[in-house]
This record gives C-alpha cells, structure tokens and sequence, in this order.
C-alpha cells in the first residue's frame, strides 16, 4: 500500500553534490514506508543559493524542506526566516522546512553524534573530560552536542590555536583551546575523545596518537567513515579502548529531517547501514 505523502518532494543541496549518500537513505525510508514521496539532490552553486532558498519560501520549486550540506551551511543560516536556537549558535544550518510560508532551519550534526554514541555505547555522557581534535566547521556540532549532553570540560586541540580559542569563545565557559603539541597532556585523564578532523579519510595522512592517557574505559570516535575504521580507531582499539565509527553519525542525521518532511519517524538500523556500506565498497 502506498502512502498519501506521495506528493511530498525534497533534497540535499549542495556544490558539488554527486558523492552525497543522502539520496539513498531517505529512498531506503521512502520505499520501507512505502511512501511514494522524492528525495533529489540538487547541485546549487554558491551565486545561485538565495535563488534556491528563496524558490523553497515561495513554493515555486515544489521542495517541502531538505538537507543542505557543503559549502551552504552558512549561509543556509543567515537566509532561512527562522533559524532555531541550536542553529543560530552554531552559525550553520542543515535541515530545512517550510512551514506556514516560511523557510525554519536547525542543524541535526550534534544529534547525529549524540545518537550514533547513544545506539553503539550507551553511558559514554557520564564522563566529565572531552577532547574534541579538530576545530573546522565538522568540530561546532561535536562541540555544542558534547557540552550539552553534561561534559564539565571539553578540550578543542588545533594545530592553529586561534581557531580552537574561537570555538571556545563561541560555546562558553566550559570550553578550552590547546595547540596541536598539548595533545598527550590535555588527553590524560579524558574521558572522550573525538576526531573532527579529515585526517585518517582514506586511510591517508593518519596522525599516530598515543591514547594510552586516556581513562580506563574511555571512548574513541572518529567522525570519519572512508575507511570504516580508520588509522585512529585502530590505534585506540588496539591499545584497549571502546570505539564507534563516524557511519551513524551520517545516518542518524537524517532521521528528524526525514520525519518532519514525510510525517513518519525512521529507524537506523542494520538493514540501512548494510546498504551504505555496499555502496561505499562499490566505490572504494
């Protein structure tokens, strides 16, 4: 039986948008609902994106809401009529909606991680000490979602320090900035660490860490999924440590998107992930 959203149509945008693996989860949802719903992507290059947005506010490009990813995020932000609190501090936005004649944005990247560690090692929130390696526009989300699931200190380690202190000066008192060359010390004692950072994408440029600091019982993620297991999860996994690839994160995005376009809240699970992995095999 096909569902009544079959009118329902939206996207993911961005410049470029090929390698996007949006189109295949929320078709993997589309089908297993059997709503007869779209979900295109959209290459928009950065002149045209105010075209775009204001084409979704107005009605004329059919969208009822989507995704927006590289190099709109931003912008995304600064040109919906309401931006929700997360994405306002934030500065970035990821999913859209239309709603009584104007374009509402947040940005799910910090629920995504939070879910994908909830769904892979439940309790990884009750420790106090983070260490977040990275401050580019993937560490904001990882940031904000670690300081509001209750760390007392989170650790921004960056090898230009002044984009570290930023962060820290954007999400407030408990946040701190460190040089590259801090790490080892600013790990002893943590209780998480994250890897923001595209370093280990393609099992290339890895940077060897030793994560023997850490607490006993501590986890590592890596937000990085090509490889699955990258040169970072390796190491710590090998040294003894718990650890949850970046996949989910990718994957649990998607869900509160998906359910605010087409009225029905997805699961993640392994069906969907088995799907995503064939396709990244394919491509490898």
């Amino acid at each position: 039986m096909v569902d009544s959203r079959e009118t329902r149509r939206a996207f993911v945008c961005g410049h470029p948008i090929r390698h996007s693996r949006s189109p295949l989860i929320h078709g993997h949802w589309l089908e297993q609902f059997g709503i007869a719903g779209r979900y295109t992507a959209e290459d928009v290059a950065p002149e045209n994106f105010a075209g775009f947005i204001e084409g979704l506010r107005s009605g004329e490009a059919g969208f009822v809401g989507g995704n927006v990813t590289i190099p709109h995020k931003e912008a995304a932000c600064r040109l919906v009529d309401t931006p929700d609190e997360l994405a306002k501090e934030l500065g970035a936005a990821n999913t859209l909606w239309v709603e009584d004649g104007k374009v509402r944005a947040t940005n799910t990247d910090g629920y995504g991680f939070t879910a994908n560690l909830d769904a892979c090692h439940p309790g990884w929130d009750k420790g106090l000490r983070a260490v977040i390696f990275g401050a580019g526009g993937a560490a904001r989300a990882i940031v904000q979602a670690v300081r509001d699931r209750g760390f007392s200190e989170v650790h921004i380690v960056n090898r230009t320090v002044a984009r570290a202190q930023e962060l820290a000066d954007r999400f407030g008192p408990k946040i701190f900035a460190h040089p590259q060359g801090a790490l080892g010390e600013v790990m002893r004692g943590a209780d998480l660490f994250v890897n923001t950072t595209s370093v280990g994408m393609d099992g290339e440029n890895a940077i060897d860490i030793d994560f023997t600091p850490l607490v006993s019982g501590a986890v590592v993620t890596d937000i990085v999924y090509v490889p699955l297991m990258t040169p970072m999860l390796i190491k710590a996994q090998a040294q003894g440590f718990a650890i949850v690839d970046g996949l989910g994160m990718l994957l649990h995005q998607a869900v509160p998107g998906f359910e605010k376009w087409f009225g029905r809240r997805p699961a993640v699970d392994e069906a969907l992930r088995a799907l995503i992995v064939a396709d990244m095999e394919r491509h490898a």
